[in-house]
């Protein structure tokens, strides 16, 4: 077809399309189906830094949309906007858990989560906790679902915070939140005196 030009994705294309896009709340990105148009030069570092092209994006409020639009299939990324799909790179979650509050205890324990986005979740059912551990050094990597299927790496200090409020249930060491036990690792394998 002659007169039709290539358009290579851009940050602040995605970024205009998400301003025109943006209503109260969370877009609806499920009911989206544009067409994938390549990879962006973004990627979030483990530590929740947002970089595009190399450069950490400095302006948080830039960030914060970006991260409105952003969809997971399997293991890829999006940013997602009516009219266009870019993938970008995650090297671990997309977000970091950086405080939480625990309200009650015991079985009516309420864990509420915020990120380094301010996104907040209730673990519970419909945001459960994960702990992934390392093959090879048994280091936790633990997870909270923050939204729709994205995550959250929850930080060290809030980590080591949970293990102090955490309890025994049927052979695990874990937590309560919303109803729900999420187990951290086998009691028995818990060092003596925990």
């Amino acid at each position: 077809m002659s007169g039709q030009k290539t358009v290579t994705p851009s940050a602040e294309g995605i970024l205009a399309s998400a301003k025109a896009a943006k209503t109260r709340g969370l877009p609806p990105l499920e009911k989206w189906n544009p067409p994938f148009c390549g990879d962006l030069d973004m990627h979030i570092r483990r530590d929740g830094t947002w970089f595009y092209q190399g450069t950490p994006i400095g302006r948080p409020e830039l960030v914060k949309l970006f991260s409105t639009i952003l969809w997971r299939e399997e293991d890829r990324y999006y940013l997602v906007t009516p009219v266009e799909k870019v993938g970008i790179t995650v090297e671990d979650a997309p977000f970091v858990a950086v405080d939480f509050e625990a309200e009650g205890s015991g079985t009516d324990q309420l864990l509420r989560f915020v990120t380094n986005l301010q996104d907040e979740a209730l673990a519970g059912p419909d945001h459960p906790i994960r702990v992934v551990r390392d093959p090879d050094t048994g280091e936790p990597s633990p997870y909270v679902l923050i939204r729709r299927n994205l995550e959250a790496l929850i930080d060290r200090k809030s980590f080591y915070r949970l293990v102090d409020i955490g309890a025994h249930h049927n052979d695990w060491f874990g937590l309560w939140s919303g109803g729900e036990f999420f187990g951290i690792i086998p009691s028995d394998e818990l060092p003596d005196g925990s």
